[in-house]
């Protein structure tokens, strides 16, 4: 046998998260070779995260008042909290210097990448520049972006917004839009069109705080819907039968006080459901985190709660050959301490992961970046 590094233990394989006991090569940072034996390692081998939905702009802010407190719970508004352009977030982004925007950006992707993270996509606000500010933010780290830039002011005379997108998509992947209460109508038709003809993602929050902007946003067409907490069966319906993947943001969701999102009603219809932590503002990049939540408060199967965060998410947001650990796949691989005090006596390493699963188990990351 001849690659540049072997690594065994229980290896969470293929598409469908098949635990096995084996060997893996890994060679050019590809996965080259998976065998079956016996092994003395304790070690789970499982492919990283995707975070599916981000903003990681807020990185300069975390953790502010929510609302006011009446008799001991806090009443919650997401409007003053995140909606453009007057929510607390904006306010803090308009006075937030370019350096420190930066460097706050920055300390979150590392975040991701210590807790296992190997891809992500952000929802990245302040136009052109704030395009820029990410891009250096990622500079030299290990680790794959899909960066959707917005226009820094929609109100603006139509034109100059325009102009502004074609920048935008010159050096984005994408546009990544707030809901269509927030933004006009015309513009987001005109800003899908251009996305298409330039060959560039289209994605757009939906249904986060009621159903009201739902099927507005579902005639845009978009190649990616964020949240969809509100949505009615018949939404879902219209969803998958277009093939369009939803991003679920459970913390976040919960944070805000917005509610659940239908994600088993999702799955049943056939919908591709990928996961984000969303605002770092309000929730840490940790993808254990959701996976608990998902299991334990949504009452989700484990391997799917674990697909959800691995393979689906690569496949929404076009991320290809990783996401799962197949011979030919990118080698973005996180290795689990089995025998931690936290992970030993688990009768299945995937459920084991998504119900219990902290960074800390994690004794080593390999990540292959495009």
């Amino acid at each position: 046998m001849s690659c540049e590094q072997i690594i065994s233990g229980k290896i969470i394989l293929g598409d469908e998260l098949e635990s096995i006991e084996g060997y893996l090569c890994v060679e050019d940072g590809l996965i080259t070779e998976i065998g079956e034996e016996s092994t003395t390692s304790k070690n789970i081998i499982a492919p990283c995260f995707i975070n599916s939905h981000t903003h990681i702009g807020d990185s300069v802010c975390k953790d502010p008042v929510l609302g006011t407190c009446e008799n001991f719970r806090v009443k919650k508004d997401l409007d003053s909290l995140v909606r453009p352009p007057d929510g607390l977030k904006h306010r803090i982004l308009g006075k937030t210097s370019y350096s420190d925007l930066v460097n706050s950006m920055r300390s979150s992707i590392e975040d991701m990448l210590a807790t296992g993270t190997s891809a992500f996509a952000d929802f990245r606000e302040g136009g052109v520049l704030g395009v820029f500010a990410i891009k250096e933010a990622a500079d030299n780290l290990n680790v794959d972006s899909l960066i959707l830039g917005r226009p820094k002011d929609p109100d603006a005379p139509m034109d100059d917004v325009m102009l502004e997108i074609d920048r935008i998509l010159q050096h984005a992947d994408g546009l990544g839009m707030s809901g269509t209460n927030d933004v006009d109508m015309e513009l987001l038709n005109r800003s899908r069109n251009v996305s298409k003809n330039r060959k560039r993602k289209f994605a757009i929050h939906s249904g986060e705080k009621s159903d009201d902007d739902v099927e507005k946003a579902l005639s845009l067409d978009p190649d990616l819907l964020i949240h969809m907490t509100h949505a009615k069966r018949s939404d879902l319906m219209a969803v998958a039968d277009a093939g369009i993947p939803v991003v679920v943001c459970p913390r976040s969701n919960f944070v805000t006080d917005v509610g659940m999102a239908p994600v088993a009603e999702m799955l049943e219809l056939g919908v591709t459901v990928a996961v984000g932590t969303d605002n770092v503002m309000l929730n840490s990049v940790n993808m254990f985190s959701e996976m608990e939540l998902l299991s334990k408060v949504f009452g989700l199967e484990d391997r799917q709660v674990f697909k959800m965060c691995t393979l689906n998410g690569a496949s929404s947001l076009g991320f290809n050959n990783t996401g799962s650990i197949r011979e030919g796949n990118k080698a973005n691989l996180m290795i689990l301490n089995g025998a931690s005090n936290n992970l030993k006596g688990t009768s299945d390493p995937v459920s084991g992961m998504v119900r219990r699963g902290r960074p800390d188990d994690i004794l080593s990351i390999i990540h292959t970046n495009n």
